[in-house]
């Protein structure tokens, strides 16, 4: 089982929202029973909480539910994943203090989008300041559709 973590600062809006399309995709793909998704947050403030209400809005809009509820990302989680995505440079840079030794490849979320082309920026925009959901939501749909044409043709799923 290949394991995939997105997180974010609180858990609330852009890693449940990658979580969420994320296990769609893989869901539509049939690799379910392959890959397994999660979130988290760098930081403990809203733990135990369900996403942010815009979150939950625009995956709403698109179909996709959700209820999940925030948690705090935890060394072990850097021992268990494969994949570890910072939705963020300061997150991702969070990450890498405590991933030496793991075994889980750590990097920004938007890589592997900008990598094939689709992107041109490697973060996603916080939606908690400015209400930009749709936006993050385009970006974390483009962003998971790339990810996973990574994973299949790296991990070999099918």
């Amino acid at each position: 089982m290949i394991k995939v973590l997105f997180v974010c600062m609180g858990n609330i809006c852009r890693s449940p929202m990658a979580e969420a399309v994320f296990r769609q995709q893989v869901e539509q793909a049939g690799l379910a029973d392959q890959i397994s998704v999660d979130s988290a947050g760098t930081s403990g403030w809203h733990v135990g909480e369900p996403a942010h209400s815009g979150t939950l809005r625009e995956l709403t809009r698109h179909g996709i539910n959700h209820d999940g509820r925030a948690r705090q990302v935890t060394y072990d989680d850097l021992q268990q994943f494969d994949y570890v995505l910072a939705l963020d440079r300061q997150n991702l840079t969070h990450l890498l203090k405590y991933a030496r030794g793991t075994m889980a490849e750590v990097a920004l979320f938007l890589s592997y989008a900008r990598a094939a082309g689709q992107v041109n920026i490697d973060e996603v925009p916080d939606p908690y300041y400015d209400d930009t959901f749709e936006r993050a939501y385009q970006l974390i749909e483009t962003g998971s559709a790339a990810l996973l044409d990574h994973i299949r043709q790296a991990e070999s799923v099918s």
